[in-house]
């Protein structure tokens, strides 16, 4: 079945990638930050929301605040468990408007972070455990991405961030599943599909 295959990848991926050690992940993790800014969307976005690592994902802030334009302003995910979606936040002051969340992600404090509507948001930085290069990705199972972007954030622009390892040639994807616009790696940015980038949607 295709949720058992998706299962098992996703298992594999997530273990190869805890499986490489924090100066592995800090490496590639900047030379996706450096790539970043070569993408036009990114220049130009005035709003970009920023998921903020946890356990192996591929790094975000402090490091990649550095890499993003200096006119930009920075908002981060909060997640909603019995609404099952996410709220977004501004962040201004990341030191003292983040505070740990559920399952120990870190997350805005809504007494110290001003709110956002994510129809503001011009660019969603994704994480997830499996992409392909078509802008297929499998998050976690919880869904919470794929509910949000579809629903609240259609406008945004979607930017996968992922280590090659997690990378395949494609993935089985249910109808729920979100496409991203651009995919980067320590190897680089891949157009994947959408009006910015002038390539079909692969499905």
């Amino acid at each position: 079945m295709v949720a058992d295959k998706r299962r098992v990848l996703r298992q594999e991926k997530l273990a190869a990638r805890d499986a490489l050690s924090l100066a592995q992940r800090r490496d590639k993790s900047a030379a996706i930050h450096a790539a970043l800014p070569r993408l036009e969307p990114v220049r130009r976005a005035t709003v970009i929301m920023v998921y903020l690592h946890f356990r192996s994902e591929v790094e975000t802030l402090p490091a990649l605040q550095h890499h993003l334009p200096p006119h930009c302003r920075l908002a981060a995910p909060l997640t909603r468990v019995d609404e099952k979606t996410l709220d977004v936040y501004l962040l201004t002051d990341p030191d003292q408007q983040l505070r740990p969340g559920y399952r120990g992600i870190t997350e805005p404090d809504p007494a110290k972070a001003q709110r956002l509507n994510p129809a503001e948001l011009d660019l969603v930085l994704v994480p997830g455990s499996v992409f392909d290069r078509q802008g297929g990705r499998l998050g976690y199972g919880g869904g919470y991405y794929d509910r949000f972007l579809a629903n609240q954030a259609p406008q945004a622009i979607r930017i996968g961030l992922a280590f090659d390892l997690q990378v395949v040639d494609a993935l089985a994807l249910l109808p729920h599943d979100q496409l991203l616009h651009y995919l980067v790696s320590e190897s680089g940015a891949i157009a994947c599909f959408g009006p910015e980038t002038g390539i079909k949607s692969p499905i």
